[in-house]
């Protein structure tokens, strides 16, 4: 019988023979219904309908690549993906993802994009531009994201002020919040392009004296730089090396 056993298809036929030639006194309780609703013929599983388009491919298909579910695609991925493609850093603000009982989402009403006890972020926008596809008649994709993103901007400008407000208000009862992140970023730009001017500088007396020396055929004189400023240091002593200016050519130094 190769490889599939087929004797369990043939048991209402088996027990049919043995009632008939009486070897079995009574009828066994499932002999009916075995009759009645036979076990199936195919012994094999089909493969799965394909929801997405299929390439032709020269192989035939491995058994073991037969029954991988299916890729899941949501609608609001592609909303999502546009999104945060125009807002990255919305994808850098903490969020929350606690929930009550596992049901918050039955009492969210997406005919306003804030909702009660749910933090206002990308996933609002993205659920309100669904609702607003859905339920408003003739409305595009690109004028339910432009209508989304709007009422979003506005929410995001009124915390920002609420924000600025409360803390002026802090501060005028001797609260002290010290610098802000955008304060320290530029003290230490500052620092770097103070350090950077005085780099700037000795390399602008460096090379005025090299273009001096070069037409009066005098040594430069030396610049006190600081041991770290190993660049300058280095520009300095090939000084020493430096030919002596060609007068026939107006003082140009043969290099």
């Amino acid at each position: 019988m190769g490889r599939y056993d087929l004797r369990p298809l043939r048991v209402h036929q088996a027990a049919t023979q043995l009632l008939n030639t009486e070897r079995l006194s009574t009828v066994p309780p499932w002999y009916d219904i075995v009759g009645t609703i036979p076990p199936a013929q195919a012994l094999v599983r089909t493969q799965p309908i394909q929801h997405h388009e299929q390439r032709k491919r020269t192989k035939v298909r491995k058994p073991s690549k037969m029954f991988q579910p299916q890729t899941i695609v949501y609608e609001e991925d592609t909303l999502r993906k546009e999104f945060f493609g125009d807002h990255p850093w919305e994808l850098a603000r903490p969020r929350v993802i606690l929930e009550n009982d596992g049901k918050d989402w039955e009492r969210d009403d997406w005919s306003k994009i804030q909702q009660p006890g749910r933090q206002l972020n990308g996933e609002s926008v993205v659920q309100r531009q669904l609702w607003l596809q859905n339920n408003i008649k003739d409305m595009s994709t690109a004028q339910a994201y432009d209508q989304a993103r709007q009422e979003f901007y506005a929410l995001r400008h009124q915390e920002d002020v609420e924000r600025r407000i409360a803390k002026e208000e802090a501060e005028a009862t001797g609260a002290y919040f010290g610098k802000s992140m955008l304060e320290i970023s530029m003290g230490i730009e500052d620092k770097v392009y103070e350090n950077w001017k005085q780099w700037a500088h000795k390399e602008i007396t460096v090379a005025e004296q090299l273009r001096d020396a070069a037409y009066t055929g005098t040594e430069p004189e030396p610049v006190n730089l600081p041991e770290e400023d190993q660049g300058l240091q280095d520009g300095l002593a090939s000084l020493d090396n430096m030919p002596e200016p060609d007068a026939q050519r107006g003082g140009a130094v043969n290099l």
